[in-house]
């Protein structure tokens, strides 16, 4: 079950879906999806429904709504394609972490305004260059953040960033979940090794875990890196740490 929702924000109106179980019958504990690069989309909707059949009310906001709303991606068109590439990094280069810090304000109180969530910790998942937004997210606000995921995360820890959310993970009080790619180009080893050193320093509980054989946007559907026994597990592993820590 669905339903568009339009969220006040600093910089804006961050058009968003709340999604639930179809048997829902009272507030459930809430858990906030990042969408890839391509935005919204089909599969992405589905994503976020298999999260919440698991018990869960998901809060999936259109990352891109200082440009435009809802679906990003023409229809018949693909995120990857050169043309809508262009468009998407356009838009992706203004989610800066400034930007994002204000928009995290506003789903937070999105989340303590609306009946579907339950009062308390929340989780937080993010997928490709939103990876990174989950765990800014759960540095900027430890007090609510308890669980962050990321899944074929890009650029976690670029040793010439300073913006780097490597930098910030010295707050962050949440389980932390990292399921990556297998030969990532966007989240090589280095940065890897660098991510789990920085989590590993600063005492947080977090699991790392490389998906062999898989490619980046093994979750996406609609990419063709899309692997269905890699994305089957990203399930299942999302499952448990919202389970535990939620």
């Amino acid at each position: 079950m669905s339903r568009a929702i339009d969220i006040p924000a600093a910089d804006g109106t961050i058009d968003a879906h709340i999604v639930t179980p179809d048997d829902a019958a009272g507030p459930l504990p809430a858990v906030v999806l990042f969408t890839d690069i391509g935005g919204l989309r089909p599969c992405y909707h589905e994503k976020a429904q298999q999260v919440a059949d698991q018990g869960y009310a998901v809060l999936m906001p259109n990352l891109y709504y200082r440009d435009a709303a809802g679906t990003v991606v023409p229809e018949g068109k693909s995120f990857r394609d050169p043309d809508v590439r262009a468009t998407l990094l356009e838009y992706a280069a203004r989610l800066t972490p400034e930007a994002q810090t204000r928009d995290f304000a506003a789903l937070l109180n999105c989340l303590d305004s609306e009946a579907d969530f339950a009062h308390g910790k929340v989780g937080v998942v993010g997928y490709c260059m939103s990876g990174a937004f989950a765990l800014r997210m759960a540095a900027q606000h430890p007090d609510r953040v308890a669980a962050a995921a990321g899944f074929h995360s890009a650029r976690l820890a670029e040793a010439d960033d300073p913006d780097s959310p490597v930098h910030g993970v010295d707050t962050i009080e949440a389980r932390v979940y990292l399921g990556h790619a297998d030969q990532d180009a966007l989240l090589p080893p280095e940065q890897i090794a660098r991510m789990d050193e920085a989590l590993a320093q600063a005492g947080v509980h977090f699991t790392t875990e490389l998906y062999r054989g898989a490619a980046h946007g093994f979750t996406a559907k609609d990419a063709p890196s899309y692997d269905a026994t890699a994305d089957a597990l990203h399930h299942k592993r999302l499952a448990m740490l919202l389970e535990e820590a939620l």
